[in-house]
């Protein structure tokens, strides 16, 4: 080769030493690569094959026909070629070169290897054999050796900038708050759980002291961080703290929370960060409300039953008095109603049970309805003479499908508690026909439903404060019969008596259910 070509050869190879420290972007490093290969070499085209973990892939071509591409890269991911050294493929390369150009090209090929594996292969055509003196293949190992440092650290800056990506992912889709700390407490980051659980911007919580932002309104259950660190955390790797409580935030209410402290040490277990997970615990706290409320309800409600039927059953047994007929049929008769309201409520508790798991099942066929709201209001007519039960439907009122034993349980729930909460008056059970949906209300003539208890009348275990004072009950009528509508299809809603000019035009609770 020409002394002036050397020159060439040793500027191309200062040209890729800039390009390790300038270019990290790999698909514009390698386009530079080859650009830089083919003219060095005088050839015509050329490509670029970098080493995946499971298969050779072609990452940078340039003036190479299509076709010849299209063919050539499912044949690089063949089993059989995955097992292939440089040698081997460039011997490979070189021949279907030579076959597919019918003799016109040649091919050289420079092995890419950095920090002792080989990651790649430049491969350019040329229209000449290979003529190379030990001084130029120096040259063009040199070259060789920079590029395949340059492609390195793009491809590993390619991994960071990736695995950066896929954290940024993580902490964005979280659904619990996180924060990462310095060393100092210093709140680094703050995903946009934890802005949207606290109340401020991602600028105004980074930035501040953590006991500037976690602020407890009543002692926690648990050390809290700055106590912890007082006392000498975190002593090993896996030492994470867990404090519950109630936080602080700039707009009421207070948040209850459960924050996990994980430290992050380095290779000489030297603390770098604590990453912070905060989770909202008022589903929770709900739940143990709810099972305070259950506990509560249920041993009133049961007490009251078995009370009385052992007060009548130890009455009727006592040696002492001898009674009549009639008070004998009087007490059996307050221990069977007494017994029965038992069994509808433990009926009532399992059925929410069953809710709960998932395990309450439908048995479905044609039901009239009209026909069940009759038989309904037939059972419950000749338990209060002061009502009157009417039903109101359409002579065309269509058959749906539904389980009838279920939706007698409905109905009986609502005009059950209609009972309850009109002394007196007409209690209705009308239809009307949709196109798509047929819909079924129970109305009376009592007091009504306040507004403020129209959110939460079909809630497990909820009684409004008139109905604690008022009636019996476990608060699992609506609740179960919001849960068997559901289950047909359909969805359950009250109206309230809310109107100034007619306080006592009492409560309305519908139903639909599919046609």
């Amino acid at each position: 080769m020409l002394p002036d070509f050397r020159v060439r050869q040793r500027d191309y190879l200062l040209e890729i030493s800039r390009m390790l420290t300038q270019e990290l972007d790999l698909e514009k490093l390698l386009a530079r690569i080859l650009r830089v290969s083919i003219e060095m070499l005088a050839g015509q085209a050329g490509l670029i094959a970098l080493k995946q973990p499971d298969a050779w892939s072609v990452s940078a071509a340039h003036n190479i026909a299509p076709a010849f591409l299209s063919y050539l890269t499912p044949l690089l991911a063949e089993e059989v070629v995955r097992e292939l050294d440089v040698r081997e493929l460039n011997r490979m390369l070189k021949e279907l070169t030579y076959t597919a150009s019918t003799g016109l090209l040649n091919g050289t090929g420079l092995p890419l290897a950095a920090h002792g594996q080989v990651i790649g292969v430049i491969f350019i055509f040329r229209n000449y054999a290979d003529l190379f003196t030990p001084n130029d293949r120096v040259l063009l190992q040199s070259f060789a050796d920079q590029a395949a440092i340059a492609v390195f650290n793009a491809q590993l800056y390619g991994q960071v900038s990736y695995e950066k990506q896929r954290l940024d992912a993580l902490l964005d889709s979280a659904a619990d708050g996180i924060l990462i700390l310095d060393t100092e407490q210093v709140i680094e980051r703050c995903n946009p759980a934890f802005e949207k659980l606290y109340g401020l911007a991602r600028d105004e919580i980074v930035g501040k002291k953590h006991n500037a932002i976690i602020q407890w309104k009543k002692e926690p259950q648990g050390k809290t961080l700055e106590e912890s660190v007082e006392s000498g955390w975190p002593l090993t790797p896996n030492a994470t703290l867990y404090v519950e409580g109630d936080m602080e935030r700039p707009l009421p209410p207070h948040l209850p929370v459960g924050i996990t402290y994980a430290p992050l040490l380095s290779s000489e277990n030297k603390l770098r960060n604590v990453i912070v997970s905060v989770r909202d615990i008022t589903h929770f706290r709900t739940a143990d409300q709810l099972k305070a409320t259950f506990i509560s309800i249920v041993s009133h409600e049961l007490r009251t039953p078995v009370a009385l039927i052992k007060g009548y059953a130890s009455t009727l047994r006592r040696n002492d008095a001898k009674w009549d007929k009639a008070t004998i049929s009087d007490s059996l008769a307050v221990i069977e109603e007494e017994a029965d309201r038992l069994s509808k409520m433990i009926d009532d508790l399992l059925d929410a049970s069953r809710l709960q798991a998932g395990g309450l099942s439908l048995n479905q066929a044609d039901v009239a309805v009209p026909s069940l709201a009759l038989r309904v209001s037939e059972r419950f007519a000749v338990q209060s003479p002061k009502h009157h039960i009417v039903t109101d439907f359409p002579a065309n009122f269509p058959v749906i499908l539904g389980d009838e034993n279920r939706l007698e349980q409905v109905l009986s729930n609502l005009v059950s508690n209609s009972l309850k909460y009109a002394s007196k008056g007409e209690i209705k059970i009308s239809g009307t026909v949709r196109p798509e949906q047929v819909i079924v209300c129970v109305s009376d003539e009592g007091t009504g439903i306040e507004a403020k208890d129209l959110p939460h009348i079909f809630d497990r275990f909820y009684r409004s404060t008139n109905a604690v004072k008022q009636t019996k009950g476990a608060g699992l009528g609506l609740y179960l019969a919001r849960a068997l509508v559901e289950a047909h299809g359909g969805r359950i809603w009250a109206d309230a008596s809310t109107n100034s000019a007619k306080p006592d035009s009492g409560a309305r609770i519908c139903f639909s259910l599919p046609r």
